[in-house]
């Protein structure tokens, strides 16, 4: 009997050309955190986006990084700040104003992402926004961003998120 082996890893085989590149989730999650950083300077010292995001592109090494997407969260959340914020508020405990700069980051950029990006699975968006939280929040920010935007997905995603609990 002839087996094919084809799809066996054979380590004298030359390397993919893809060998060791990100995949397009870890340049996803590399925009991400940048963006994250960006927002909060954004934010607190309320630079021009296009001065910001031409100095984290200097100061970053973006090999990595999707950066169409860090563009795009970087450009897309101030320009929808008022709709973000108008979603966030029903989920809230406290005035968007006394939220902590960095959660306040992490929840305008997953708000923008389950509000203009359909095509990122609300699952995702949590769970990113999850790790954002645990790499720049709080101690417990992470659980702070997590019941917000367990509130925030069915409001925003309907359909989506009930499809998933069937």
């Amino acid at each position: 009997m002839i087996t094919d082996d084809s799809d066996r890893f054979n380590p004298r085989d030359p390397k993919p050309a893809d060998a060791g590149k990100p995949s397009k989730s870890v340049k996803r999650r590399e925009a991400r955190q940048l963006a994250t950083q960006a927002l909060y300077q954004w934010h607190m010292a309320r630079q021009s986006l296009n001065e910001i995001e031409a100095q984290f592109r200097v100061d970053n090494d973006f090999s990595d990084v999707d950066g169409a997407y860090f563009r795009e969260i970087l450009h897309g959340v101030p320009q929808f700040k008022t709709e973000i914020d108008s979603a966030l508020t029903p989920c809230l405990d406290l005035a968007i104003e006394e939220l902590d700069p960095v959660e306040l980051a992490v929840l305008r950029l997953s708000t923008w992402e389950l509000l203009k990006r359909i095509d990122v699975p609300y699952r995702v968006v949590i769970n990113e926004g999850i790790e954002l939280a645990k790499v720049f929040g709080s101690t417990d920010g992470h659980k702070f961003v997590n019941g917000v935007l367990d509130k925030l997905a069915p409001r925003l995603r309907e359909a989506e998120v009930k499809a998933f609990k069937r």
